[in-house]
């Protein structure tokens, strides 16, 4: 019987993808500028957005091994990029106000939430269903990111949210979603993963030992490793984790992978 499921968040729960998270670029660029000037430091916004694109590189390095690091390394790195001794020079309340001004642009322009979120989520409550959220993170951190969730009226319903810059491991490493099921207080062979990313998600949540429901709304997926089931949008989750469960009890009326398999036996190849 599945006790608990994890969401991913981009292009899950959020309809936007983790790309968006660059839009928010120009804002954090004037937003250090000002900060810095404010405490005596002048940079041009020329200087820090080649700062940007470099510590953009070596973050992208460190998550190609599946490990993070928190936003304060984000601004550090950044810093370094403009000047080696400039971290060292700021003093710990410039830097605490340049992580703020890094972190905060998503909250001017939040990402949208699914809009089948808030019922199912509901819906998993009050079944019994405990919810937690997995979910690697870019630029914008799990601090904001779940004031983004509360705002939207949501946060209250995960009993966990685990994201990556906060416990120094991404997704697909399967260890990010054992400190998931250890909150969430269940065994993963009463755990479901939902996501929409073939490798993160999918290989991710396999590697963990957790059943997999892929959201393909995109019709993007990878027949390499078949997830136990396949929704188009979030709002289907609810009904897919009841068949999920009747499957188990009922193999010969599994209405699971009745969904899944004709799906399997047309779609081309695409991976992100």
């Amino acid at each position: 019987m599945i006790k608990a499921v994890t969401i991913d968040l981009w292009g899950t729960l959020v309809v936007d993808s983790p790309a968006t998270d660059e839009r928010y670029r120009r804002e954090r660029l004037t937003g250090l500028e000002s900060t810095l000037a404010r405490f005596g430091f002048r940079v041009p916004v020329a200087d820090l957005a080649r700062a940007y694109s470099e510590s953009g590189r070596h973050l992208a390095r460190i998550w190609r091994g599946w490990r993070d690091v928190a936003v304060e390394r984000h601004v550090t790195l950044l810093l370094q990029a403009v000047h080696p001794s400039l971290p060292g020079r700021v003093g710990n309340e410039a830097l605490a106000a340049l992580v703020e001004a890094y972190s905060n642009p998503a909250l001017l322009a939040p990402p949208s939430v699914d809009e089948g979120a808030a019922k199912a989520l509901e819906v998993l409550t009050d079944r019994g269903i405990a919810i937690g959220l997995v979910s690697n993170t870019l630029r914008t951190p799990g601090t904001v990111l779940r004031t983004i969730l509360k705002r939207h009226g949501i946060l209250e319903r995960f009993k966990t949210t685990v994201f990556s810059d906060e416990c120094r491991i991404r997704k697909p490493d399967p260890a990010i979603f054992d400190i998931a099921f250890k909150q969430l207080g269940v065994d993963r062979k009463e755990t479901a993963h939902v996501g929409d990313d073939a490798v993160l998600d999918i290989e991710g949540a396999r590697a963990a030992g957790v059943r997999v429901i892929h959201l393909d709304a995109s019709g993007s997926w990878t027949p390499r490793y078949a997830p136990d089931a396949v929704i188009e949008r979030f709002q289907e989750l609810p009904d897919v984790l009841a068949d999920l469960d009747r499957s188990e009890r009922h193999p010969a009326a599994s209405l699971a992978i009745a969904r899944l398999r004709p799906r399997f036996a047309t779609r081309s190849v695409s991976r992100r």
